[in-house]
């Protein structure tokens, strides 16, 4: 088992480096951005842009953690972490339009998000079971275990695929709407742009090591049946 997963550690090697960047990418750009003040908070934010787009009916609530900030398609609701919730920066109103903007997926009916969210329970399954059955199909030789396990984790390198445009689109809308709605100015564009731009890194990363991570029991499987 040890071997499997140095072996697995290795092959996906660069797609943890990359996460690893983007992750100081995201910190450093989130405590520079934290230190801009911006017109006002990212609950004032949000509810700007919700309301501007006819989504009065949507609820925005604080939410516990850090970088915790989430929309919830089946509530419709937009979740805040504390810190952008009541913060009056850049980084804060940057990352509640981005929520702001999954909002207004939804309401749209943008087709990546619907996928992405028909997607979610087969991924969350793939994501643990399928992770299960590959290490047990490779730790105990058995061909079946591993190709039931492939085809699992097959839909959360899917959920992954899908995920990027839905993120990649967000982030566009947050940006236009952030400028459009007086939030910020085209000069204060650079620290927000910096945060979401470094976000959507983490989610190439993430992107990057699933695909990696299927391709390498793959290949596993290939070899084994030689």
């Amino acid at each position: 088992m040890l071997t499997y997963n140095l072996g697995l550690l290795l092959f996906t090697a660069p797609a943890l480096i990359l996460a690893m960047i983007a992750q100081w990418r995201i910190s450093s750009a989130y405590a520079r951005g934290s230190q801009m003040p911006a017109r006002m908070s990212g609950f004032n934010a949000a509810r700007r842009i919700l309301d501007g787009a006819g989504l009065t009916h949507v609820e925005i609530e604080p939410t516990p953690g850090h970088l915790t900030d989430h929309y919830d398609p089946r509530h419709k609701v937009l979740r805040l972490s504390s810190e952008v919730f009541h913060g009056r920066s850049l980084s804060a109103v940057g990352i509640a339009a981005h929520e702001a903007g999954h909002a207004i997926q939804d309401a749209v009916g943008y087709m990546p998000l619907v996928i992405r969210n028909f997607a979610v329970p087969a991924a969350s399954f793939g994501s643990s079971a399928g992770m299960i059955l590959l290490m047990l199909g490779l730790l105990l030789n058995f061909q079946w275990l591993l190709l039931v396990g492939i085809v699992l984790f097959s839909a959360v390198v899917a959920f992954q695929v899908i995920n990027l445009p839905v993120e990649f689109n967000a982030s566009s809308r947050a940006k236009l709407l952030l400028v459009d709605q007086g939030i910020v100015d085209d000069q204060e564009m650079g620290p927000v742009n910096s945060v979401l731009n470094a976000a959507a890194l983490t989610y190439v990363a993430a992107t990057l090591q699933a695909i990696l991570t299927l391709l390498y029991f793959v290949m596993r499987y290939s070899s084994d049946r030689r």
